[in-house]
Parts: C-alpha cells; sequence; structure tokens
C-alpha cells in the first residue's frame, strides 16, 4: 500500500511512546483510523502493517505479563499497609513488610527482563 513511503523517525517505532506514535499516525499516516483511542501495542502494529513491515502477526506480549502484575499489586497493598500503619507498627514489622516489597519489586523486575 505504502511502497514509497519513508518517515523522518527520531528513534525506533518500537522505542516511541503511546503519545508519539499517536502523534505519528494522526499527523503522517491518514491510513491509521481511529489512532486516538488505541494503544501502544495496536498502533505499533497498525502503524507497521500500513508501512509494510512485517508486523501484521500483532505484538508479542510477555508470558509472564499476569504474574507480574500480581506481584506488583501485591507489593502495593503491602505497601498501603505500612503507611497505614505508620508509626504505630512495631519497627520489626515495618522492616519485615520493606524486604517483602524489596523482593517482590525485584522479582516482577527479573520476570520483566526475563521475557
Amino acid at each position: 500500500m505504502s511502497e514509497g513511503m519513508q518517515l523522518e523517525l527520531k528513534k525506533p517505532l518500537e522505542k516511541m511512546t503511546a503519545k508519539e506514535l499517536r502523534d505519528l499516525a494522526m499527523k503522517q499516516l491518514p491510513q491509521v483510523v481511529g489512532a486516538s483511542g488505541m494503544g501502544k501495542d495496536e498502533l505499533l502494529a497498525d502503524i507497521k502493517k500500513v508501512l509494510g513491515l512485517g508486523g501484521e502477526e500483532g505484538p508479542v506480549g510477555s508470558p509472564y505479563k499476569g504474574q507480574i502484575l500480581a506481584m506488583k499489586r501485591q507489593a502495593k497493598t503491602l505497601r498501603a499497609k505500612k503507611l497505614e500503619a505508620g508509626a504505630a507498627m512495631p519497627r520489626e514489622e515495618r522492616v519485615i513488610l520493606r524486604r517483602k516489597i524489596n523482593k517482590l519489586k525485584k522479582r516482577s523486575r527479573r520476570l520483566a527482563a526475563a521475557s
């Protein structure tokens, strides 16, 4: 559809934010319809499809995404519990909560890096 189309990009499509991709699609690629309501994965797939870059199979998600999100939710609840109790909580319990939060953050980062 657009064999001769060349875009001036400052960085690769995969590294662009959703906002940058939306601007690109709305200003330079009128073939992409509904860009303002799309997420980054959808935008990336549609832009690649229009440009003919072989992005038709769609974005590949992380196989660990569910686990990562569960860990982040758990860390968030622990943070809220720690903040809610404040200074009323014994120091030992605060230290234990802090360590649990720290371990969850490290695990989620490792899973994200592994995918």
